[in-house]
């Protein structure tokens, strides 16, 4: 997959604050939306953009508006240049932040091939790990938030890498904080920002905990073991021994068209075996019933014949801005989403109506969201630990959202050219990306990262529209 040998040399290290006296000493405490992430290492979106000049021009021009811009935007968006600190077990731990608390930021230059990696096609998934910052360590009890790395392609792009905790921020929050970065690069008359409606609200009191939830998953954190715990928020987990070297990363597109066909198709399906038609066929679920059955033919394909008994589990997140039956403010700065998880066998899901199959399964429980989205939510610790055994289970977790803007991100270099996301290789597998499609209207893309045989058989797969 990979182009011939390749190097980042980084060329700059900033530690990146709010303007000075513009913040005061702040702790924001974790309610239950936060805390199940503590057990999740960082996410780690990358994003390619065209910018076709020298690296000695970006170095002179781009780099120290971006960096004072950035400095503006964690005035409002202060969390994330904060710590978690993480206090003995019997303590809660708390978002802190306090002068001189910043944002690491390396600027790095590249003689990769920034067209290839910014691609669709198949391309070695450790050739994206350089373009990636560390979280740095800190003390034992303080975990920096938020890391960034500019990584310049000279006369081709620049790839912006971030890593961060989402115990911090969900994708709503931080799409919020990267799109306020690029209206204050482009435009640094725009601050201050005036208008309450745009600022971010940090009141955690909105959030009501009428179901116990903050306890039972603080009593979860403290009973698990504590090196174990910091070695997952700060990103060091035992996916550091799983050889990655096999795996390519790939995006497919599902366009409307697409959609519809297969919408049209569970549709004439049932009504010929006189079978009630699954609920909820929206694109997202229409997408996840296909890409589900998609991946476990691959895993039946590589592996196998599958064990038809056997459950296959499907993982997905819940917006709970519209679901908790009080108001929230959409620019509510924290976490606000659940966690939800289905089921089908594996023989079901291989057979002949396996997307009809799976698009029950999901719409269903959507359904079940939409009327109660903390029924069950003592179990989302336990539930999703299944997605990340060894790699050899045939489950799928979907992250990300196509709700969620990200390609409309402009810095004035345009939108971005790709985005992708790098921490669910960790899921050895078991994870897809979900974000709106760049260049079709109401399109999905689909970003994975496989092991090669499997990827060819998934691809193969997704080609395959039913009809």
């Amino acid at each position: 997959m990979a182009k011939g040998a390749s190097s980042v040399e980084i060329v700059g290290r900033y530690r990146v604050s709010p303007p000075p006296n513009t913040v005061p000493p702040t702790s924001l405490p974790l309610t239950f939306f936060d805390i199940p992430w503590l057990f999740f290492s960082p996410t780690k979106p990358l994003f390619f953009f065209d910018y076709p000049f020298p690296s000695s021009h970006f170095l002179s021009t781009a780099l120290p508006p971006l960096i004072h811009s950035l400095s503006l935007t964690l005035q409002h968006f202060f969390p994330l240049a904060a710590t978690l600190v993480c206090p003995p077990h019997s303590s809660t731990p708390l978002i802190v932040y306090q002068k001189p608390d910043s944002v690491s930021l390396l600027v790095a230059q590249s003689n990769a091939d920034f067209f290839h990696l910014s691609s669709n096609h198949q391309r070695c998934v450790n050739d994206f790990y350089p373009l990636l910052p560390p979280l740095p360590s800190k003390e034992q009890e303080e975990i920096p938030l938020l890391a960034a790395q500019i990584t310049v392609f000279s006369n081709a792009g620049i790839c912006m890498g971030f890593s961060y905790h989402n115990v911090v921020a969900d994708g709503r929050t931080f799409n919020s904080f990267i799109k306020t970065w690029a209206s204050f690069f482009r435009d640094p008359s725009l601050v201050p920002i005036n208008s309450s409606s745009l600022l971010p609200f940090y009141d955690r009191t909105v959030i009501k905990d009428s179901f116990g939830l903050q306890s039972i998953f603080l009593n979860h954190w403290r009973s698990s073991s504590r090196e174990s715990s910091r070695r997952m928020i700060i990103g060091v987990s035992d996916s550091e021994s799983y050889s990655v070297s096999d795996m390519v990363r790939a995006t497919f597109l599902m366009c409307p068209a697409d959609m519809e066909n297969i919408k049209q198709w569970i549709v004439g399906r049932c009504k010929a075996k006189n079978m009630a038609q699954p609920p909820r066929l929206s694109p997202s679920n229409l997408t996840c019933a296909f890409v589900w059955v998609c991946l476990i033919k691959s895993h039946e394909k590589v592996n196998g014949n599958l064990i038809g008994k056997n459950p296959s589990y499907f993982g997905f997140n819940a917006g709970g801005l519209t679901r908790l039956g009080y108001r929230v403010p959409t620019t509510y700065f924290g976490n606000c989403i659940g966690f939800a998880r289905t089921m089908a066998t594996q023989s079901e899901l291989c057979g002949e109506d396996g997307i009809i199959v799976a698009a029950n399964a999901i719409g269903n429980r959507v359904n079940d969201l939409d009327e109660a989205v903390l029924d069950g939510a003592e179990n989302w610790i336990s539930d999703w630990g299944v997605f990340y055994g060894s790699g050899s289970e045939p489950h799928v977790m979907v992250s990300g959202s196509p709700k969620l803007d990200f390609y409309e991100t402009d810095f004035g270099w345009g939108r971005a050219r790709k985005i992708e996301e790098i921490s669910m290789d960790r899921a050895k597998g078991n994870a897809v990306w979900f974000t709106q499609s760049r260049d079709v209207k109401g399109g999905i893309e689909v970003g994975i990262a496989l092991a090669k045989a499997k990827m060819d058989a998934f691809a193969c797969f997704f080609t395959q529209l039913p009809n």
